[in-house]
């Protein structure tokens, strides 16, 4: 099982990492923005963890004799989401670390879209500067490469979470998708 899961979740953090990447290059350029940003993110994962689906199916039916149990398919799941949240959290790393520009300006950008967007809704003065001491503190932590680290894979981690429980609940049946 353990070269298996390894193959399905290191497949699954190529794709993430990959369309990370790209979405960053692209919001770089400004064909994605803030507005859009986090649509685009986490479609990006549900479509890279979808590995998680095909590798619960495919250890089903080529191990399992076309019969899985929930437990046994939370366990492939689990493990192919802990290799690609952990790759995907790497190449965040490595990205942000090899891109100064990424380091002020994303942080800038969103600092100030978010209290905009405050203001648009009326907040007042002193909400708005309540906020932007909060997410400078926020950014001062966010400088530690191991808070870093672990914020990244929070990011990436329920994703997998959710689409390991709906994969190990589907494919328990003999029924869905047989072999």
């Amino acid at each position: 099982m353990r070269k298996f899961t390894l193959t399905f979740g290191l497949l699954a953090g190529l794709i993430i990492s990959i369309l990370m990447i790209i979405s960053m290059a692209l919001w770089q350029k400004g064909t994605i923005s803030f507005d859009n940003g986090e649509l685009v993110g986490y479609a990006t994962m549900v479509i890279a963890l979808s590995m998680i689906f095909f590798g619960v199916k495919s250890y089903r039916d080529n191990y399992q004799n076309g019969a899985i149990k929930f437990a046994k398919g939370l366990q492939v799941g689990l493990l192919i989401t802990l290799i690609a949240s952990l790759m995907y959290a790497i190449a965040w790393e490595t990205y942000y670390q090899t891109n100064p520009e990424i380091q002020t300006s994303f942080v800038d950008k969103y600092t100030e879209h978010y209290l905009d967007k405050m203001k648009e809704k009326g907040a007042s003065p002193a909400e708005i500067e309540q906020k932007a001491k909060e997410m400078a503190d926020m950014w001062e932590m966010y400088k530690n490469p191991v808070i870093r680290f672990g914020m990244t894979l929070v990011e990436i981690l329920p994703v997998g979470i959710i689409i390991t429980l709906i994969s190990a609940a589907t494919l328990r049946r003999k029924k869905f998708l047989p072999a």
